[in-house]
């Protein structure tokens, strides 16, 4: 399929899924309830690993960097989100979006110069997308993510690349903020479940230009639910996840306001020993560096950073500067996610993936 006739499919389901949905709300007339994320809640492995349908929106996002047999690096991104768009849940109809599936993925390759990128979207049901409980296994047509054997099975068909990975568990999942509970806002209802599953190790194929290779890496999986994930003063976030040189993890996150100064953040570092510490928003800062403009959305990114995250300090430079995926016809969002290195006073400190979002307009989660 073209990439304009794939575009024009995408748009047509989105809009179809969407047209559903109010149809069957405004049939109703009544708005569906959703569960809230409380703090005190402990994470149950493996069954947290699964979907939470209770919840608005969930998201296991699977981000790392790999290396081709000549030793060239690479960066993948591959993202399902389950979100539930309104629809009345009393509405019998088989063909009601009471939850959509979406699915990204990108491959950031240097010797291109930019990120190839796909996604997809579709209903949940007839057998083509779902999101299973008490496991990890989500799928949209051939694109699926799913736990078997103490790793992840990770498989995408996108239109111009191809993955095929298996990424082993080699550390313990990574509870995130207090316990799980995972605060995004200075109200205590803004907040998200959150966990990590740092250093996956990663065996595969990847396909690119009608040729494909085998690839090893390590990656990096977050698995997060809401409903409400962002207050009305937030428009978007800055996110990272290293897989540090030492054999430890860090995750660090900021909320940014509408004039783009902080509003909330937060992080967890875990050391190589185990321990495990939780910033609070005071410990951490971002400092944005030299920032690129797309050559298509005309956005404005800060491609490096100078971050704070309690006594560690760092900065982080792109793997190239042209990682931005555009999602509008997916999640109506304009995002970059790229793959990143982390350097320290003393030399090299890691690797990973960073995410910014809300930099073309504000963030909105559907």
């Amino acid at each position: 399929m073209s990439a304009r006739w794939r575009a024009i499919a995408i748009a047509i389901a989105c809009l179809v899924a969407c047209a559903c949905a109010c149809a069957g709300a405004a049939r109703a007339g009544e708005a569906p309830s959703f569960a809230d994320v409380h703090p005190g809640t402990a994470l149950g492995f493996p069954a947290d690993e699964g979907a939470h349908p209770e919840f608005r929106t969930e998201w296991w996002y699977v981000t790392g960097w790999l290396k081709r047999p000549n030793g060239a690096p690479l960066g993948f991104q591959v993202t399902f989100f389950r979100t539930r768009p309104g629809t009345d849940d009393q509405n019998p109809s088989a063909f009601a979006a009471h939850e959509l599936v979406i699915a990204h993925a990108a491959l950031s390759d240097p010797m291109r110069g930019r990120s190839l990128h796909g996604e997809r979207i579709a209903r949940a049901g007839f057998g083509l997308a779902g999101a299973a409980t008490g496991r990890t296994e989500v799928a949209l047509g051939d694109w699926h993510l799913a736990s078997a054997d103490g790793r992840f099975l990770a498989s995408v068909r996108a239109e111009d690349f191809a993955l095929e990975l298996a990424l082993e568990r080699v550390q313990s999942p990574l509870p995130n903020g207090r316990a799980g509970y995972s605060q995004k806002g200075p109200a205590q209802t803004s907040a998200s479940r959150y966990y990590s599953i740092p250093g996956l190790k990663v065996s595969g194929r990847v396909s690119e230009g009608g040729a494909s290779e085998a690839v090893s890496g390590e990656a990096w999986l977050d698995h997060e639910w809401s409903s409400a994930y962002l207050d009305a003063s937030s428009v978007g976030w800055d996110w990272l996840g290293l897989n540090l040189a030492d054999g430890g993890a860090l995750m660090a996150f900021r909320i940014r306001d509408a004039a783009g100064t902080p509003h909330w953040a937060g992080g967890t570092y875990r050391a190589l020993d185990g321990s495990v510490r939780a910033f609070a928003p005071a410990e951490l800062e971002f400092r944005p560096g030299r920032r690129w403009r797309s050559p298509r959305t005309g956005i404005d990114w800060p491609v490096e950073w100078s971050i704070r995250a309690g006594a560690l300090e760092f900065t982080l430079a792109p793997l190239l500067d042209d990682q931005e995926s555009d999602s509008r016809l997916t999640t109506g969002a304009v995002y970059w996610e790229g793959a990143v290195r982390a350097r320290g006073p003393a030399g090299p400190l890691g690797r990973g993936y960073l995410e910014l979002t809300g930099y073309g307009e504000p963030l909105t989660l559907r």
